[in-house]
């Protein structure tokens, strides 16, 4: 997810990523702001005023974009991040108990991380998969058609660090 820098290093690459593109004002922002987030792995406070400064706009719109698009995170995520669509149409076949699985699973509430950063819970509204209803993405993977009873088996592929290919 984020870079292996430290933070210094991390500005300097997010300084190089903003001139070499002649990123500026608002216009820019959601790339800058994405590119950030790949670099530290989420968007502090701190770093929402430097992005604001160099693209020359008020905090208040920097603030007001990372808090309105779910993709960004204002807090340190986990090396996996769960995403459980609890949209109409995945609600509708049972999504708040498969997120009721995840977090009984991980010991958590969404919106949480697990003390050994291993997973954040999420929720999202509407992925945009209605189908493969109910969906959940864990990282970039998606899962269809997810019940209650298959989380605990999607968890221990990320658990020993592997991924199958199986759709669930």
């Amino acid at each position: 997810m984020a870079c292996q820098c430290n933070n210094e290093e991390c500005f300097i690459e997010l300084d190089k990523f903003i001139e070499e593109r002649n990123l500026t004002g608002e216009s820019s922002l959601i790339q800058v702001l994405h590119q950030a987030q790949h670099l530290f792995g989420y968007l502090p406070r701190n770093l929402q005023v430097y992005v604001a400064k160099k693209l020359n706009i008020p905090i208040a719109k920097v603030y007001g974009v990372v808090t309105f698009y779910t993709f960004f995170s204002e807090t340190p995520r986990g090396e996996n991040v769960i995403q459980v669509c609890l949209g109409t149409g995945c609600f509708v076949k049972g999504a708040d108990k498969v997120m009721l699985s995840f977090e009984s699973e991980l010991e958590i509430k969404q919106g949480e991380t697990t003390a050994d950063n291993q997973f954040t819970l999420s929720a999202v509204r509407c992925v945009g998969a209605c189908g493969l209803a109910p969906v959940v993405i864990i990282n970039e993977k998606v899962y269809g058609h997810v019940q209650s009873e298959d989380v605990k088996g999607i968890l221990e592929n990320y658990i020993v660090g592997e991924i199958t290919t199986q759709t669930a």
